[in-house]
């Protein structure tokens, strides 16, 4: 099950943004409804051009889209990235499952 449908750029785009708790944050908050920058900037104790910042970052590695709505700027989770840098790490996971069980059964073949 080996499942590369992002580019090895935009894998550690992903996880650069992600390395951050306000953008992970930003992005829970986005995937369950959306929310302008403005709401998102009075929830956090910084300036609005900073969660503007963060907010790029998300938006430069495929995490959240902003969609212009009058003056306002609204920002939307994008679940297809998560599904795929989840699909990465579970692809991962089954790698090193593997390579642990073939550790374990070599350790027991020589205890005996």
């Amino acid at each position: 099950m080996v499942v590369y449908e992002l580019s090895e750029e935009q894998v550690n785009k992903v996880f650069r943004a992600l390395a951050d708790a306000t953008r992970r944050d930003i992005v829970r908050r986005t995937l369950h409804a959306e929310i302008s920058i403005s709401d998102l900037a009075a929830s956090y104790d910084m300036s609005f051009a900073a969660v503007q910042k963060h907010v790029a970052a998300l938006e430069a590695a495929g995490l959240v889209r902003k969609i212009a709505r009058g003056r306002e700027r609204i920002v939307r989770g994008q679940p297809d990235t998560i599904r795929h840098a989840q699909e990465l790490l579970s692809s991962l996971e089954e790698i090193w499952r593997q390579r642990i069980s073939r550790l374990d059964d070599f350790l027991a073949s020589e205890d005996t």
